[in-house]
């Protein structure tokens, strides 16, 4: 038996010391820069959290002016870039897309990589920028339909809706894909972080983190779980079928997506705030959603009654996501891109802040193969 200590996934490892997220898992408290998510998501906007997650701290009226200025500069793509994305987008997942669109941006960078601060605070916000308009490029193409310039007259992420879905929003979807993209702005060290970290601490440029952030989301286990809780609910089709579901799905241990989280041991935060805005839309909206919304929420109280507080499994972020985008114009297909788009500015912060004092990432794993075979030349081999 080894006597080395195994921490599958990294479980219970701690990486690296930051001043960006705290994730409080056993109370269900989330603080980007120790500001509680609640008073972000209801006060705040998300070119604000930005430059709150990049600066650490929360800007002047000015300083948010010049911010937001920066941002809209940088919104367009070059042909080269477009191009990209119309010959990709239609046949290929919207994180492939984005991913290569990434690394063409890169090449209109004459130094990529640099080791200057504020520097890479720049290139930060020129990516943050350029993500939203690939990513709505994306969905735009993917439908066949005309890619939307940039609005300057808009806010980031009132302007990305307004390119995905070619309709300037109301007040109230305004400020619903505002608190989507600030609820998904950062979260400590996940998954696409760890990879954006992974890849930074060889001291490839923020561009290449970025892009392995990218790939790393792409999976149903991380960003491609609320297209995949969304999915569930079509499945279940109607809200009255929702508890045998759940009950056949429990019996036959299957997952229920969007319950459960490798670090909330109570109802996360993100999910909570998500709730309320699907109980004010519940019944207002096109049929499909609707049942979808109901779906949600019946589900919701259906698995707190059976695993929340006896087994610590409640809603996470992804579960209550999927209707809201649908809500608001955006398909399934295209969750994954608001995910990476929202992410963007955490996965810079932590480049920018691994970078200060940057260690080679080299794990060590456990052997278990054979030793010193004998080779045996290919024409003696049975």
């Amino acid at each position: 038996m080894s006597g080395n200590m195994i921490h599958s996934g990294l479980e219970g490892v701690y990486i690296e010391k930051s001043s960006i997220c705290k994730v409080d898992g056993e109370k269900g408290k989330l603080y980007y820069r120790g500001y509680c998510i609640e008073d972000l998501a209801e006060k705040s906007t998300y070119e604000e959290v930005c430059y709150l997650i990049l600066y650490n701290k929360l800007p002047k009226k000015k300083e948010l002016e010049e911010f937001s200025e920066k941002l809209k500069r940088e919104r367009t793509l070059s042909k080269e870039v477009l191009e990209i994305i119309k010959n990709m987008a239609a046949k290929a997942h919207v994180l492939d897309t984005l991913r290569t669109a990434m690394s063409a941006i890169s090449a209109d960078d004459p130094e990529p990589y640099s080791a200057d601060e504020s520097v890479n605070i720049e290139k930060a916000i020129r990516i943050i920028a350029k993500t939203a308009t690939i990513s709505a490029a994306i969905g735009r193409t993917k439908k066949g339909k005309e890619i939307i310039q940039p609005d300057n007259s808009l806010d980031h992420s009132e302007n990305f809706l307004y390119m995905l879905t070619g309709n300037k929003p109301d007040r109230e979807k305004t400020k619903l894909i505002d608190v989507m993209f600030i609820l998904h702005a950062e979260h400590s060290s996940n998954a696409s972080t760890f990879g954006a970290l992974v890849a930074c601490s060889t001291l490839a440029d923020i561009y290449s983190a970025v892009v392995a952030g990218e790939a790393t989301l792409k999976g149903p286990l991380h960003g491609g779980a609320d297209e995949a809780a969304v999915r569930m609910m079509e499945s279940i089709g109607d809200p009255a079928n929702t508890e045998k579901y759940i009950d056949e799905a429990l019996a036959g241990k299957k997952k229920i997506m969007g319950f459960g989280h490798r670090v909330y041991k109570a109802y996360d935060p993100r999910a909570k705030i998500l709730k309320r805005y699907l109980d004010e839309i519940d019944g207002n909206d096109e049929e499909d959603i609707n049942k979808l919304v109901r779906i949600a929420l019946t589900a919701e109280k259906i698995m707190i009654e059976r695993l929340g507080k006896s087994h610590g499994i409640w809603p996470n972020v992804d579960f209550f996501a999927g209707p809201l985008y649908m809500h608001m114009g955006i398909k399934p297909e295209m969750f994954d891109t608001v995910f990476s788009s929202s992410r963007t500015v955490g996965w810079c912060a932590h480049v920018i802040e691994y970078w200060k004092d940057n260690k080679l990432f080299r794990p060590l794993e456990e052997y278990t193969g054979k030793t010193d075979l004998e080779y045996i030349p290919i024409e003696q081999r049975r």
